[in-house]
C-alpha cells in the first residue's frame, strides 16, 4: 500500500483460495491510500468490505477461504503522529524505537489463548502443533471483529508488519537484532525474509517496514514476500 496506509493480508485455505482471499483484502483498502487524512471509520468500512468480498468466495469454493489482516494508517492528532492499528488473526505489528521492540498487536490464535490462560509460555508456543490455528479471520469467520489501537509514531521509530511466516521462524530477539542494524527499509526487509527462509521457511513470509522520518511523514517503506508451502 501507499502512505499513509500499510497492511499485510495472509491468505488461508490453500494456495489458490488463500491467494484470492488476501488479494481481495488488499484491494478493499486501496481507496484509503488516496485519502488526504484517514479516519477510523474509513478503516472500519474497508474491513467490512473485505469481510463481504472474501465471504462471498464460499459459493465458489467447497470451503470458505479466509485471510488475516494487520493494517496501520498514519494519522495526526493534535499535531502528533500516530499509527491507527487494526488486526484480525495472527499477522503482527511491532514498533521499534530506542533499541526496544514492542509487539503492538495481539494474536487471535489458539496458542495466544493458552498463553493468556497461563497454560503455555511464549517459548513453548513456537513449537506448539496448533500454532497456526487462528480464532479470528476475514471471510472464514465472518463474525470476527478487528482489534483497534492508537499507537504513537515518533520520528526515528520503525513500524514492522508481518505474516506469521516471519514470527514462526524468528524469535523477537532475532527480529530486534536485524531491525536495530540501521539498514535501509529495503535492506531490512530482505534480511528479515532471507533469515526466516533460512530458518526453515515453512510458511509464506511477508514483511513491511516503515521508517517515520519526521512529523507528518511516514517514509520510506519497503515490503517483500516469499511463498513457501506450509509444512
Amino acid at each position: 500500500m501507499a502512505p499513509p496506509v500499510f497492511l499485510v493480508a495472509d491468505g488461508m485455505g490453500g494456495y489458490s483460495r488463500g491467494d484470492v482471499a488476501s488479494r481481495l483484502v488488499v484491494e478493499s483498502f486501496e481507496s484509503l491510500a488516496t485519502l488526504h487524512e484517514v479516519q477510523p471509520a474509513d478503516v472500519e468500512a474497508a474491513i467490512a468490505t473485505a469481510q463481504t468480498r472474501v465471504a462471498s468466495l464460499a459459493a465458489e469454493f467447497s470451503s470458505a477461504p479466509g485471510s488475516t489482516l494487520v493494517t496501520a494508517a498514519y494519522v495526526l492528532e493534535d499535531g502528533r503522529g500516530y499509527w491507527l492499528l487494526a488486526n484480525i488473526g495472527d499477522s503482527r505489528a511491532y514498533t521499534y524505537a530506542g533499541g526496544v521492540l514492542e509487539q503492538i498487536s495481539k494474536d487471535h490464535s489458539v496458542v495466544q489463548e493458552l498463553i493468556d490462560a497461563g497454560h503455555l509460555t511464549r517459548d513453548e508456543a513456537l513449537g506448539h502443533p496448533e500454532r497456526h490455528v487462528v480464532t479470528r479471520a476475514i471471510g472464514a469467520l465472518t463474525t470476527s471483529e478487528a482489534d483497534f489501537a492508537l499507537v504513537p509514531a515518533e520520528p526515528g521509530s520503525r513500524l514492522l508488519l508481518c505474516s506469521d511466516g516471519l514470527t514462526s521462524e524468528l524469535s523477537d530477539t532475532a527480529i530486534l537484532h536485524i531491525l536495530s542494524d540501521q539498514m535501509s527499509p529495503d535492506r531490512t526487509v530482505s534480511t528479515l525474509v532471507d533469515a526466516a527462509v533460512a530458518a526453515g521457511g515453512h510458511d509464506n513470509v511477508t514483511v513491511v517496514v516503515v521508517d517515520v522520518e519526521a512529523l507528518g511523514a511516514a517514509a520510506p517503506a519497503a515490503e517483500d514476500t516469499e511463498p513457501r508451502d506450509r509444512g
